[in-house]
Protein backbone atom coordinates (compact mmCIF):
# COMPACT_ATOMS: atom_id res chain seq x y z
CA UNK A 1 0.00 0.00 0.00
CA UNK A 2 1.04 3.71 -0.29
CA UNK A 3 0.30 4.63 3.42
CA UNK A 4 2.72 3.41 6.17
CA UNK A 5 2.51 0.48 7.55
CA UNK A 6 1.03 0.27 11.24
CA UNK A 7 1.11 -2.34 13.98
CA UNK A 8 -1.99 -1.82 15.24
CA UNK A 9 -4.19 0.63 15.86
CA UNK A 10 -4.73 3.26 19.09
CA UNK A 11 -8.39 2.58 20.39
CA UNK A 12 -10.09 5.13 22.23
CA UNK A 13 -9.71 5.07 25.96
CA UNK A 14 -13.58 3.39 25.95
CA UNK A 15 -12.37 1.09 23.33
CA UNK A 16 -9.60 0.38 25.28
CA UNK A 17 -11.40 -0.54 28.49
CA UNK A 18 -13.54 -3.10 26.60
CA UNK A 19 -12.13 -6.66 26.88
CA UNK A 20 -10.63 -8.67 23.73
CA UNK A 21 -12.99 -10.90 21.57
CA UNK A 22 -10.99 -12.01 19.33
CA UNK A 23 -7.29 -12.40 20.01
CA UNK A 24 -4.33 -13.81 17.71
CA UNK A 25 -1.30 -13.99 18.18
CA UNK A 26 1.63 -15.17 15.63
CA UNK A 27 -1.18 -17.02 14.39
CA UNK A 28 -0.18 -18.98 10.71
CA UNK A 29 -2.07 -21.10 7.81
CA UNK A 30 0.19 -23.05 5.60
CA UNK A 31 -1.04 -24.55 2.53
CA UNK A 32 0.97 -26.93 0.49
CA UNK A 33 0.11 -26.91 -3.33
CA UNK A 34 2.04 -29.68 -4.92
CA UNK A 35 5.78 -28.88 -3.98
CA UNK A 36 5.23 -25.37 -3.03
CA UNK A 37 4.46 -24.32 0.50
CA UNK A 38 1.87 -21.04 0.54
CA UNK A 39 1.67 -18.92 3.49
CA UNK A 40 -1.65 -17.97 3.44
CA UNK A 41 -1.15 -16.74 7.03
CA UNK A 42 2.25 -15.61 8.13
CA UNK A 43 2.67 -15.08 11.83
CA UNK A 44 -0.41 -12.34 12.14
CA UNK A 45 -0.91 -10.92 15.83
CA UNK A 46 -4.74 -9.26 15.96
CA UNK A 47 -7.12 -8.01 18.78
CA UNK A 48 -10.36 -7.02 18.19
CA UNK A 49 -12.42 -5.13 21.62
CA UNK A 50 -16.16 -6.00 22.20
CA UNK A 51 -18.10 -2.84 20.22
CA UNK A 52 -15.36 -2.22 17.12
CA UNK A 53 -16.88 -2.68 13.86
CA UNK A 54 -13.44 -3.72 11.87
CA UNK A 55 -13.11 -4.48 8.15
CA UNK A 56 -10.64 -7.03 6.79
CA UNK A 57 -9.66 -6.56 3.47
CA UNK A 58 -7.02 -7.24 1.01
CA UNK A 59 -6.57 -8.04 -2.72
CA UNK A 60 -7.05 -11.57 -4.04
CA UNK A 61 -4.36 -13.97 -2.33
CA UNK A 62 -3.79 -11.57 0.39
CA UNK A 63 -4.71 -14.48 3.23
CA UNK A 64 -8.62 -12.64 3.94
CA UNK A 65 -10.66 -15.10 3.18
CA UNK A 66 -8.36 -18.00 5.77
CA UNK A 67 -8.68 -14.78 8.14
CA UNK A 68 -12.12 -15.62 7.63
CA UNK A 69 -12.30 -19.36 8.16
CA UNK A 70 -9.85 -19.03 10.95
CA UNK A 71 -11.96 -16.62 12.97
CA UNK A 72 -15.23 -18.48 11.86
CA UNK A 73 -13.46 -21.57 13.82
CA UNK A 74 -13.72 -24.09 10.38
CA UNK A 75 -10.21 -24.16 9.57
CA UNK A 76 -7.40 -24.75 12.10
CA UNK A 77 -4.30 -22.75 12.31
CA UNK A 78 -0.18 -24.58 11.81
CA UNK A 79 0.96 -22.01 14.52
CA UNK A 80 0.02 -19.44 17.11
CA UNK A 81 -2.89 -18.77 19.24
CA UNK A 82 -6.30 -17.48 18.96
CA UNK A 83 -8.84 -16.80 21.56
CA UNK A 84 -12.71 -16.33 21.09
CA UNK A 85 -13.95 -14.63 23.95
CA UNK A 86 -11.52 -16.18 25.76
CA UNK A 87 -11.48 -19.64 24.64
CA UNK A 88 -8.58 -21.30 23.13
CA UNK A 89 -9.90 -22.27 20.00
CA UNK A 90 -6.61 -24.26 19.56
CA UNK A 91 -7.15 -26.56 22.34
CA UNK A 92 -10.71 -27.43 21.78
CA UNK A 93 -12.32 -30.49 20.85
CA UNK A 94 -14.99 -30.91 17.23
CA UNK A 95 -17.58 -31.22 19.53
CA UNK A 96 -16.85 -28.44 21.25
CA UNK A 97 -16.18 -26.33 18.68
CA UNK A 98 -19.26 -27.12 17.01
CA UNK A 99 -20.78 -25.73 19.78
CA UNK A 100 -18.64 -22.32 20.22
CA UNK A 101 -19.82 -21.58 16.59
CA UNK A 102 -23.25 -22.07 17.34
CA UNK A 103 -22.78 -19.83 20.40
CA UNK A 104 -20.36 -17.61 20.00
CA UNK A 105 -20.27 -16.61 16.04
CA UNK A 106 -23.07 -15.29 13.68
CA UNK A 107 -22.29 -15.69 10.47
CA UNK A 108 -23.74 -13.39 7.47
CA UNK A 109 -23.12 -14.66 3.98
CA UNK A 110 -23.14 -12.94 0.48
CA UNK A 111 -25.31 -15.76 -0.94
CA UNK A 112 -27.85 -15.21 2.63
CA UNK A 113 -28.35 -19.87 3.02
CA UNK A 114 -31.76 -19.61 3.56
CA UNK A 115 -33.63 -22.61 3.30
CA UNK A 116 -36.24 -21.74 0.66
CA UNK A 117 -39.52 -23.53 1.68
CA UNK A 118 -38.82 -22.40 5.28
CA UNK A 119 -40.20 -19.31 6.83
CA UNK A 120 -38.51 -16.26 8.21
CA UNK A 121 -39.19 -17.05 11.48
CA UNK A 122 -38.07 -20.81 10.86
CA UNK A 123 -35.34 -19.92 9.03
CA UNK A 124 -34.16 -17.55 11.87
CA UNK A 125 -34.33 -20.51 14.74
CA UNK A 126 -31.73 -22.93 12.75
CA UNK A 127 -29.13 -22.24 15.17
CA UNK A 128 -31.71 -22.81 18.47
CA UNK A 129 -32.32 -26.10 16.97
CA UNK A 130 -28.64 -26.98 16.96
CA UNK A 131 -28.50 -25.49 20.79
CA UNK A 132 -31.36 -27.57 21.56
CA UNK A 133 -33.51 -24.64 22.86
CA UNK A 134 -37.21 -26.04 22.62
CA UNK A 135 -39.90 -24.88 20.45
CA UNK A 136 -41.75 -21.83 22.26
CA UNK A 137 -38.34 -19.92 23.12
CA UNK A 138 -36.93 -20.38 19.58
CA UNK A 139 -40.02 -18.54 17.96
CA UNK A 140 -40.25 -16.07 20.94
CA UNK A 141 -36.67 -14.86 20.17
CA UNK A 142 -36.59 -15.68 16.22
CA UNK A 143 -39.23 -13.12 15.93
CA UNK A 144 -37.40 -10.32 18.48
CA UNK A 145 -34.63 -11.04 16.48
CA UNK A 146 -37.26 -10.34 12.77
CA UNK A 147 -38.28 -7.64 14.84
CA UNK A 148 -34.74 -6.16 15.84
CA UNK A 149 -33.91 -5.94 11.60
CA UNK A 150 -37.43 -4.53 11.10
CA UNK A 151 -39.11 -7.50 9.20
CA UNK A 152 -41.39 -8.66 11.88
CA UNK A 153 -44.64 -8.14 9.46
CA UNK A 154 -42.48 -10.96 7.27
CA UNK A 155 -41.88 -13.22 9.52
CA UNK A 156 -44.31 -16.15 7.82
CA UNK A 157 -42.92 -15.27 4.49
CA UNK A 158 -40.46 -17.50 2.78
CA UNK A 159 -37.54 -16.49 0.88
CA UNK A 160 -38.58 -16.41 -2.61
CA UNK A 161 -41.71 -13.79 -1.23
CA UNK A 162 -38.86 -11.12 0.01
CA UNK A 163 -36.29 -8.98 -1.38
CA UNK A 164 -32.83 -10.02 -1.36
CA UNK A 165 -32.40 -7.40 1.08
CA UNK A 166 -34.90 -8.79 2.99
CA UNK A 167 -33.43 -11.90 2.60
CA UNK A 168 -30.38 -10.38 3.95
CA UNK A 169 -31.90 -9.04 6.67
CA UNK A 170 -33.45 -12.77 7.71
CA UNK A 171 -29.83 -13.70 7.74
CA UNK A 172 -28.84 -10.96 10.33
CA UNK A 173 -31.15 -12.23 12.69
CA UNK A 174 -30.18 -15.32 12.24
CA UNK A 175 -26.74 -14.37 13.04
CA UNK A 176 -28.36 -12.59 16.09
CA UNK A 177 -30.67 -14.97 17.52
CA UNK A 178 -28.20 -16.34 19.80
CA UNK A 179 -26.99 -13.45 20.98
CA UNK A 180 -23.12 -14.09 19.77
CA UNK A 181 -19.40 -12.70 21.02
CA UNK A 182 -18.94 -11.75 17.33
CA UNK A 183 -20.99 -10.66 14.47
CA UNK A 184 -18.84 -12.22 11.21
CA UNK A 185 -20.16 -11.19 7.62
CA UNK A 186 -18.45 -12.10 4.16
CA UNK A 187 -19.48 -9.80 1.75
CA UNK A 188 -22.84 -9.23 3.21
CA UNK A 189 -23.85 -6.30 0.17
CA UNK A 190 -22.23 -8.51 -2.88
CA UNK A 191 -25.53 -9.68 -3.86
CA UNK A 192 -27.93 -6.77 -3.38
CA UNK A 193 -27.96 -3.41 -5.90
CA UNK A 194 -26.29 -0.62 -4.12
CA UNK A 195 -29.57 1.57 -2.35
CA UNK A 196 -30.24 -2.35 -0.61
CA UNK A 197 -26.05 -2.51 0.49
CA UNK A 198 -26.40 1.08 1.69
CA UNK A 199 -29.80 0.05 3.68
CA UNK A 200 -27.90 -3.23 5.33
CA UNK A 201 -24.92 -1.49 6.20
CA UNK A 202 -27.27 0.93 7.89
CA UNK A 203 -28.82 -1.62 9.87
CA UNK A 204 -25.60 -2.77 10.48
CA UNK A 205 -24.13 0.35 12.34
CA UNK A 206 -27.01 0.09 14.42
CA UNK A 207 -26.86 -3.83 15.64
CA UNK A 208 -23.06 -1.96 17.20
CA UNK A 209 -22.90 -2.73 20.94
CA UNK A 210 -20.50 -3.54 23.57
CA UNK A 211 -21.78 -6.92 23.94
CA UNK A 212 -20.44 -8.06 20.30
CA UNK A 213 -17.67 -7.55 17.71
CA UNK A 214 -18.75 -6.92 14.16
CA UNK A 215 -16.07 -8.46 11.49
CA UNK A 216 -16.49 -7.78 7.92
CA UNK A 217 -14.55 -9.26 5.44
CA UNK A 218 -14.94 -7.28 1.97
CA UNK A 219 -13.08 -6.27 -1.14
CA UNK A 220 -15.92 -3.75 -1.44
CA UNK A 221 -14.21 -0.23 -0.80
CA UNK A 222 -17.94 1.17 0.23
CA UNK A 223 -18.26 -1.35 2.91
CA UNK A 224 -14.61 -1.03 4.18
CA UNK A 225 -14.71 2.66 4.65
CA UNK A 226 -17.96 1.79 6.81
CA UNK A 227 -16.17 0.24 9.52
CA UNK A 228 -14.31 2.03 12.54
CA UNK A 229 -11.16 0.34 11.65
CA UNK A 230 -9.50 -1.53 8.82
CA UNK A 231 -7.23 -4.24 8.83
CA UNK A 232 -5.36 -4.55 5.05
CA UNK A 233 -3.92 -7.53 4.32
CA UNK A 234 -1.18 -8.62 2.10
CA UNK A 235 0.53 -11.79 1.13
CA UNK A 236 -0.54 -13.00 4.02
CA UNK A 237 0.33 -10.48 6.67
CA UNK A 238 -0.86 -7.38 8.16
CA UNK A 239 0.18 -4.30 6.18
CA UNK A 240 -1.42 -1.56 7.66
CA UNK A 241 -4.35 -1.87 10.77
CA UNK A 242 -6.29 1.84 11.33
CA UNK A 243 -8.73 4.12 10.45
CA UNK A 244 -10.47 3.77 6.94
CA UNK A 245 -9.18 7.01 5.63
CA UNK A 246 -5.72 6.51 6.42
CA UNK A 247 -5.63 3.68 3.76
CA UNK A 248 -5.38 4.00 -0.05
CA UNK A 249 -8.37 1.49 -0.45
CA UNK A 250 -7.43 1.75 -4.51
CA UNK A 251 -5.01 -1.05 -3.50
CA UNK A 252 -7.92 -3.59 -2.67
CA UNK A 253 -7.71 -4.84 -6.41
CA UNK A 254 -4.19 -4.33 -6.74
Amino acid sequence: MSTTPATAASPSAADAELPACVDIRGLSRIYRLGGEEVRALDGVDLTIRYGEHVAIVGPSGSGKSTMLQLLGCLDTADAGTYRLDGHDVGTLSESRLAELRNERIGFVFQGFHLLPRATATKNVELPLVYAGVGAAERRKRALAALEKVGLASRSDHRPDQLSGGQRQRVAIARALVTEPSMLLADEPTGNLDSKTGAEVLDLFDQLRGPERALIMVTHDTALASRAQRLVFLRDGQIEYDGPPDGANLTDLHA
